[in-house]
């Protein structure tokens, strides 16, 4: 199984579902599996069935060895893991839709939703609605199903959360509005890391923006830092010899840690019971720690806030953009740090 949670194991009711996007493989995959074995129901959005379906295979298999030793306290009563597939494309905002559209259908409620999928190092490469990569994959799309489902979520009950996997590559990234595609750069220039930093950093400023948001609200919004992982985002950078030198030392010198290890700071966000109500946290190995300053630019994030509904203009409802910003001017009044439009 790979070890021991890093905080009180928890029961946690079937009936509380959550959503992991990118969860047949690495972190996902173990962030999905813990859950489902404590007792909750997940739901696996991701580009791939079949892979998808081979992961839960895998997670039964697991799930059986566990409940043969009789370590799992007590949680051994089911013979299957509630764990279901769903499709999400994090590079269509058309599968993006069709995904929410899915979800609603189910009638479920949804107490969690861990924004985990992304790609890392990508050569330049832009998405079928022109968006750069990194930022639709790992933020814009994120943000899209975040939006469509915090309604459904406020109907939810108490503690629902919305945890972005977001990684400390985000202090190298500036905030620029003007370059957020990069298109001004030739594939030859394109600074991949760059530019994967900016959706990470983008997260974090979605943490605080949507907090703002939902201050008064059942739904919570964290982030964090999972560590340097050793998951299949290697594969992005096999052309890349820093980012290759980069990972081979940080294993030999025992830095980077395995999916398991890197899903314990995901899985302390999204269902310690601890951090029921805990908002605008920058988690770095279960513990909060101060994302760079960018991250923390009210007006920055504002910015970004006002960007990102412009490029989601087509995809929102107005009773959408209603429910997103409906009491951020008093919010914002209320913060140390005043913004203007």
């Amino acid at each position: 199984m790979g070890g021991q949670l890093t905080f009180p194991r928890v029961t946690i009711p079937a009936s509380r579902v959550h959503i992991i996007t990118g969860s047949n493989t690495g972190i996902g995959y173990e962030t999905a599996k813990w859950i489902a074995m404590l007792g909750g129901t997940v739901i696996m959005a991701c580009r791939s069935k079949s892979r998808a379906e081979e992961a839960i295979a895998r997670m039964n298999l697991e799930y059986d060895e566990e409940r043969t030793k009789g370590s799992l306290g007590g949680l051994e009563g089911n013979t299957q893991l509630n764990v279901f597939f769903m499709k999400l494309d994090c590079s269509s905002l058309k599968s993006t839709m069709e995904f929410v559209d899915e979800f609603k259908k189910t009638g479920l409620k949804l107490h969690v939703l861990i924004c985990n999928a992304g790609i890392g190092m990508h050569k330049q490469a832009f998405t079928e609605d022109e968006n750069e990569i990194h930022f639709q994959v790992n933020y814009l799309s994120h943000f899209l199903v975040a939006a469509h489902l915090l309604p459904l979520m406020k109907r939810s009950g108490d503690d629902c959360r919305i945890v972005l996997v977001s990684s400390m590559l985000h202090s190298l990234a500036k905030f620029e509005l003007s370059t957020i595609h990069g298109r001004q750069y030739s594939p030859r220039n394109f600074d991949r890391l760059q530019y994967y930093g900016r959706s990470k950093l983008y997260q974090i400023m979605q943490m605080y923006s949507m907090n703002r948001r939902l201050r008064s609200s059942n739904v919570t919004v964290t982030s964090l830092h999972p560590g340097v992982v050793r998951t299949e985002l290697e594969r992005n950078f096999k052309d890349f010899p820093t980012m290759r030198m980069g990972m081979f030392m940080a294993k030999l010198i025992g830095y980077s840690v395995t999916p398991f290890e890197g899903a314990q700071t995901t899985l302390n966000a999204a269902i310690n019971p601890d951090l029921a109500g805990v908002r605008d946290v920058y988690f770095v190995k279960c513990r909060g720690e101060c994302p760079a300053e960018a991250a923390r630019n009210v007006a920055y994030q504002e910015s970004l806030w006002k960007y990102t509904l412009d490029s989601l203009d087509c995809y929102l409802t107005d009773d959408i953009k209603s429910e997103l910003d409906g009491n951020v001017k008093s919010n914002l009044k209320r913060g140390s740090v005043r913004w203007s439009p």
